[in-house]
């Protein structure tokens, strides 16, 4: 499978999963509504853990721009075969969302609340001040990339040097990370940690006919693409520091 390929399709399987929980616990009249935030950061995690056992073994399941930013930075991936990546994990993010829409259609056009409509497409902060938002993204997005730097090339301390890899065998351990930062620090702005993610769903939702579906937040949209970057490269820079003091 093309590398770029393998990104688009990994990045929808992890987005349709990611809108599919939140329009299953916040859309009227679905099986799991109101099941809480336990349930999404679950279902988040394991969204992850599809989308890197599909494209793991091909592209190394980037997913997410902030992951091909840091693996560039630290020379573990080609710089001219970042654009690539990003665009198709934009486009496999917008194509993720607009399958749970299809999926929940009938409940998004049960549901007033055009907030709630707006849920399964992008994220919102709870408390809006943006200085601790784009706080709260750059620290989760920091530790994301931390800790996948260290598990896809596991030098500090580690004899053996053997790296575990984003593959189907390193699929598990990226999936609790994820599944932990959303429950520690995912309660302020709904921890999108991945520009894609957030911006190609919620152009999704401002092209969609939702009817009452209210503002796609504009004004909010730079907090989830600039901090997840700004996390990412602060992630780097201290793990090229770290292995470098070896």
């Amino acid at each position: 499978m093309n590398v770029y390929v393998a990104e688009f399709i990994g990045t929808a399987l992890l987005i349709i999963m990611g809108s599919g929980v939140v329009a299953n616990v916040v859309l009227k009249d679905t099986k799991g509504y109101q099941s809480g935030w336990m349930v999404i950061t679950t279902a988040w995690a394991l969204g992850v853990f599809i989308g890197v056992v599909v494209a793991g073994p091909y592209s190394g399941a980037h997913l997410n721009p902030a992951v091909s930013l840091a693996l560039a930075l630290t020379g573990d991936f080609d710089w001219a075969m970042v654009p690539g990546y990003v665009v198709s994990q934009f486009f496999g993010a917008a194509v993720g969302s607009f399958g749970a829409w299809l999926v929940y259609k009938d409940h998004f056009d049960r549901t007033p609340d055009p907030s709630l409509k707006f849920a399964p497409f992008g994220t919102v902060a709870a408390i809006r001040n943006y200085a601790s938002n784009f706080i709260s993204e750059v620290t989760g997005t920091f530790v994301l990339i931390i800790v996948i730097l260290h598990i896809t090339h596991p030098m500090i301390g580690d004899e053996t040097g053997t790296p575990i890899g984003l593959g189907s065998i390193g699929a598990l351990p990226v999936a609790f990370l994820v599944w932990v930062i959303g429950l520690a620090l995912g309660g302020t702005t709904g921890y999108a940690i991945n520009p894609a993610r957030d911006l190609g769903p919620r152009l999704v939702h401002e092209i969609l006919p939702i009817k009452g579906k209210g503002s796609s937040d504009w004004a909010y949209s730079w907090v989830p693409i600039l901090g997840p970057l700004v996390g990412s490269a602060l992630a780097a820079g201290l793990y090229l520091v770290l292995t470098g003091l070896e």
